[in-house]
């Protein structure tokens, strides 16, 4: 008696290797926000001190959330991360809320906010990137006014993630390539701040050290004069 022949199993492909997945994750987890983020927290914050301790606080809860994930993908060895392990931990509804959730405002969101602040440093090297709006209107609501429509630094935005889009619909190799050479480039330049910091920055620490002591003192050989 005749069998159909089974069908192949359809599974995604397996093209990026050890160092493009480890470049992946790192990626994901040092974001661009860094370089922002951690401007508004010294000024929150008001002491060096405070954002060190903050900077530890958030790693040791990072290390955390890694490791419990560690835990899930080692129970659930199956592609679709966070959507597979809230509809086997929880229930399928919360898996399928949170698939849409992802595909309407969480990354859509990431990526245009990671855009925006690529297009809002481009600015400060290309003065001409100006965030004017050229193009658009203003927008009132409760919490405040804001412009809608286009300016020369969210049109650079929508043509990065015109040029990132294509560059991953052309493949995962392609796709793996770009990410992982874009991460090397963001700790180079995260491992250039500390180093600074910790030379250049415990340099001028100590200039002004110096120059406040010998303020101090020469008021007090005044002090004493009179």
């Amino acid at each position: 008696m005749w069998k159909p022949a089974a069908a192949a199993p359809v599974e995604f492909a397996r093209a990026i290797s050890r160092l493009d997945a480890t470049a992946l994750v790192v990626g994901t987890m040092i974001g661009s926000g860094i370089f922002i983020v951690s401007a508004d927290i010294a000024r929150e914050v008001g002491s060096p001190a405070l954002l060190l301790f903050v900077w530890l606080l958030a790693g040791i809860m990072t290390v955390m959330g890694a490791l419990t994930y560690g835990e899930l993908a080692a129970m659930f060895p199956r592609a679709g991360g966070q959507y597979v392990y809230l509809r086997e931990g929880l229930s399928p509804i919360f898996g399928f809320l949170y698939g849409w959730t992802l595909f309407s405002v969480i990354q859509t969101g990431t990526i245009a906010a990671v855009a925006v602040a690529f297009a809002r440093f481009a600015g400060v090297l290309v003065p001409s990137l100006s965030p004017d709006v050229f193009l658009g209107f203003t927008l009132s609501l409760p919490s405040g006014a804001i412009e809608v429509g286009l300016s020369p630094q969210r049109l650079l935005a929508i043509a990065c993630i015109l040029v990132l889009t294509g560059i991953n619909v052309r493949g995962v190799r392609d796709a793996a390539l770009i990410q992982t050479g874009l991460t090397f480039i963001k700790a180079a330049a995260l491992a250039a701040l500390i180093v600074l910091g910790l030379t250049v920055g415990f340099l001028v620490v100590k200039v002004l050290a110096t120059s406040l002591l010998g303020r101090l003192a020469g008021q007090s050989a005044e002090s004493a004069r009179r």
